[in-house]
């Protein structure tokens, strides 16, 4: 069986590390190469490979968001410098990683753990779900977001973000008029931004606050939060009460 195979690193001499090593092994076929995130986004979307060796630490868009960009993540092989205590958390959720600078027979290992089970479908997905919990947990909050914008990518500054909403089932990032969709629950995303600025105000919206003009008192204890957009996003009675410690309203 060919292995269609994708390396995405942004330091040229790790790509051609990987590749020198790649090629002794004939089953191993490279469709293509892409030194930075976006770039991997679309080049996995066109080839549709079967595994990507992916890169963690890249300017603009890290590997962890070229996975929650993608609408159907492939087999993905981590190729990382993280300290080796850092990504045992890791582990257990994705297919394998490998920590620079690594072996011949490293990688061997890696491409047999892809033989044994990186086709699981489901299961593959419901990995990087945990990993992004796990990433969750420790790495800093986001400053940067992927979204969709018609059939490209774009990257948000997350400043740039007024609120977020659950629509028809889809999340929906609102930036003034225009709203993004993005492949990531409310609760994922809240977990990775800033809480003292991004607030759950509602089962299914996050608002800015730096974006909340008026607090405003709406039904039965609940209330409305005005944004400098004119937008209203709900607060419920419960989230009010948190909100209320948040800024000692």
């Amino acid at each position: 069986m060919t292995i269609r195979t994708i390396i995405v690193d942004d330091e040229a001499p790790a790509r051609e590390r990987l590749r020198r090593f790649l090629g002794e092994f004939l089953e191993v076929e490279i469709v293509a190469e892409a030194h930075h995130g976006l770039q991997a986004v679309e080049v996995i979307e066109v080839e549709k490979p079967d595994l990507v060796f992916l890169d963690i630490q890249m300017p603009g868009l890290d590997g962890f968001g070229v996975i929650e960009a993608l609408q159907q993540p492939p087999a993905i092989i981590f190729v990382t410098a993280y300290d080796e205590y850092a990504i045992q958390a890791f582990e257990v959720n994705a297919l394998d990683y490998l920590l620079k600078p690594f072996s011949k027979e490293r990688l061997k290992t890696s491409l047999d753990r892809f033989d044994e089970g990186g086709q699981e479908g489901q299961a593959l997905t419901d990995r990087f779900s945990a990993l992004l919990v796990s990433l969750a947990e420790q790495e800093k909050y986001l400053t940067r977001l992927a979204v969709w914008q018609q059939s490209n990518v774009r990257l948000l500054e997350v400043d740039e973000i007024d609120w977020m909403g659950v629509e028809a089932k889809e999340t929906v990032v609102h930036v003034g008029e225009t709203s993004y969709p993005v492949r990531r629950t409310l609760t994922d995303l809240e977990k990775r931004l800033d809480p003292k600025r991004f607030f759950r105000a509602h089962r299914s919206a996050i608002v800015n606050l730096d974006r909340v003009t008026e607090i405003i008192p709406w039904f039965k204890g609940s209330h409305k939060l005005r944004l400098s957009t004119g937008a209203e996003v709900e607060l419920s009675r419960a989230r009010a009460r948190e909100l209320k410690k948040l800024l000692d309203w």
